[in-house]
């Protein structure tokens, strides 16, 4: 019976035992939302939950919206969001529906302006846009923000009021990053029609004509975009250049950068 009784000890100290590194090694690789502080959410699975919820609403809008069929690449469009939520966090802009993007990754022959609705979740418009004659011939590749550069700026702007111009019917852009864009203004860097704009165009020339740092569009399409887009949407313009990319507040600040 003693011996019998000693073993029976044995076997459940051993339970016991097992029973605790199993589970410890379980909350280690699984924190349990238990785990997590509800004051400060700054430990445990709420707070990853938060982040892929975040990152796979982009993802899935992203091919809900068809993007990658039309070219846009996935980069352009994270990090466009990025910035467009940070900028309604901040009121800055009117028209919360609208997030239009020019990718200059992209060649100047193939069509590289995005005009999204958030909302009703369509790619409205998707036509080809100008660089500036000095950021390059096809490809843009050089963007400065200051005055009589003739470059493009990057960066998200918001969209201001039409006027008529020396090339017709325009829309003023208001650059909102320091460095990067905010001589938007001053530069005259608006949006408007050109011919050196057109499929004809590239056809001659195997890529578009170039502006003076404006983002200038095909003439059938100028009119039905601005009105679309003006009073106060967002632009973003992108390019992969990593000056932009790191130093960018907008883009950075939620990482704790910036």
């Amino acid at each position: 019976m003693l011996y019998n009784s000693n073993l029976m000890k044995l076997r459940a100290i051993f339970k016991g035992s097992f029973l605790f590194v199993f589970f410890s090694i379980a909350l280690l690789h699984f924190p349990s939302a238990s785990l997590v502080n509800k004051s400060t959410g700054k430990i445990g699975r709420k707070n990853i939950s938060v982040s892929n919820t975040n990152s796979d609403r982009t993802v899935s809008l992203y091919y809900q919206m068809n993007l990658a069929s039309k070219g846009l690449s996935s980069d352009a469009f994270k990090k466009a969001l990025i910035g467009y939520e940070k900028l309604k966090e901040q009121g800055a802009l009117k028209n919360e529906r609208l997030l239009t993007i020019v990718d200059f990754s992209k060649p100047s022959n193939e069509k590289r302006m995005f005009v999204l609705d958030l909302d009703a979740k369509k790619l409205l418009f998707n036509t080809w846009v100008a660089h500036g004659k000095n950021s390059g011939e096809k490809f843009a590749k050089k963007f400065s923000n200051k005055p009589e550069s003739l470059q493009s700026s990057l960066g998200f702007y918001s969209t201001s009021d039409t006027y008529i111009g020396k090339h017709g019917y325009s829309l003023r852009l208001k650059g909102l990053e320091a460095g990067f864009n905010n001589y938007a203004e001053e530069r005259a860097i608006v949006i408007h029609a050109a011919d050196y704009v057109s499929e004809q165009f590239i056809h001659t020339k195997g890529f578009l004509g170039r502006s003076w740092g404006c983002p200038a569009l095909p003439q059938k399409l100028n009119k039905p975009i601005i009105d679309c887009i003006k009073n106060g949407s967002c632009l973003f313009v992108y390019s992969s250049n990593d000056n932009y990319l790191k130093c960018s507040r907008l883009l950075n600040e939620h990482l704790g950068r910036g």
